[in-house]
């Protein structure tokens, strides 16, 4: 997973404001509003407690809640600094628990696990209730959307709405195809699901270009969509659990080669951090412990990380301070343009919860 998305936020200085929040209305709650407002109180607390300024906590109050407009159940990751919004990302799902956290790096790891596993999808639903003939009278109704998993359950994906004649349905979906191709390379598409009437979406999916013929999983039925949500949520959710990205995939086969070539020596939070102190790191595989109590020392710029205070103080870093190790390895992965692969403990399980991809390897001693 590239982190492009965070790097504005580290362009900005710390201390910040990180808070996590269920914003979910569409609950048995009496008065979600109401409910949204105590749970926001409770994070104020905490913020106050671990020493926020009073400005960064208003710029969070403004922003908490503005998601009215979200349906489902979904939450939001707010991050100020010096009384300003830094950055502001809509979640998925509600976060496992409400929390606020105050320190000079933001907690960005929730945020992250809330982006994966990334995987860029076309999702087609075609309806007709006719013969299949081409001298039936009725249409054929096609609806589309291009996204991102899970993040289109959140955020709106390119979308295409067309009803055709029957009669013209033919020629039609050739035209279709070409324009869904263009959604499809918008968000580099790994995977289509078609769903609905089989005679209808035969025609479209044979007249969709190779390359897209080539990702085509079929679903049975037509689900309704609830608006302003992804289309097909509930079967993406059935088909995309526990699957990576292919990008992450690939990264992921290149870790294992790796390792069955060098050995364990690339995993552990030592090796992370030595190879992020040198800038080697192309992309760093993470099993998420949200209650881990690891800590790194860390220094203003992000390739300024070690295991103890000392270590760090002996590169003539003067400004140290200890934080949590999740933070300061994201800090570090984004300031040094390497990736982040969170990786299932059941699908692989890392010693130390982490390893490293290498972007290039140990010259050779000279013999």
């Amino acid at each position: 997973m590239r982190l492009s998305f965070l790097e504005r936020l580290y362009k900005q200085p710390g201390p910040f404001a990180s808070v996590y929040l269920d914003t979910s209305r569409d609950t048995a709650v009496e008065d979600p509003d109401a409910a949204v407002e105590l749970r926001w109180r409770h994070l104020r607390d905490a913020l106050t407690f671990e020493g926020a300024d009073e400005d960064s906590i208003t710029a969070v109050a403004r922003t908490v809640g503005c998601d009215v407009d979200v349906p489902g159940t979904h939450g939001q990751a707010v991050f100020t600094a010096h009384g300003r919004l830094v950055l502001l990302d809509e979640l998925p799902a509600p976060p496992p628990r409400d929390t606020a956290h105050y320190g000079s790096l933001p907690d960005t790891m929730p945020l992250i696990v809330q982006h994966a596993p990334g995987i860029a999808y076309l999702a087609l639903q075609v309806r007709y209730g006719g013969r299949h003939s081409t001298d039936a009278t009725g249409t054929v109704r096609i609806d589309a959307e291009a996204g991102v998993w899970p993040l289109t359950k959140v955020t709106q994906g390119h979308h295409l709405h067309e009803e055709v004649p029957v009669a013209d349905w033919l020629h039609a979906a050739e035209v279709i195809g070409r324009e869904l191709e263009g959604h499809a390379r918008r968000v580099n598409t790994e995977a289509v699901i078609v769903a609905g009437d089989v005679w209808a979406r035969g025609i479209l999916v044979n007249r969709l270009p190779a390359a897209l013929r080539g990702q085509v999983i079929t679903v049975e039925g037509v689900g309704e969509s609830q608006p302003g949500r992804a289309l097909m949520e509930e079967r993406l959710e059935s088909l995309f659990s526990g699957r990576m990205a292919a990008h992450d995939r690939a990264l992921l086969d290149a870790f294992l080669a790796q390792k069955a070539r060098d050995g364990a020596s690339d995993e552990g939070l030592p090796a992370a951090v030595s190879a992020l102190q040198r800038g080697r790191v192309k992309a760093l595989f993470l099993n998420d412990h949200p209650e881990s109590t690891l800590r790194l020392w860390v220094g203003p710029d992000p390739g300024q990380l070690a295991l103890t205070e000392q270590e760090l103080r002996s590169y003539g870093v003067q400004d140290v301070r200890e934080e949590r190790a999740d933070a300061a390895l994201t800090r570090a992965l984004v300031g040094t343009r390497a990736e982040l692969v969170v990786v299932p403990e059941q699908q692989l399980q890392l010693r130390g919860g982490v390893g490293v991809l290498l972007r290039y390897a140990d010259p050779a001693p000279h013999g």
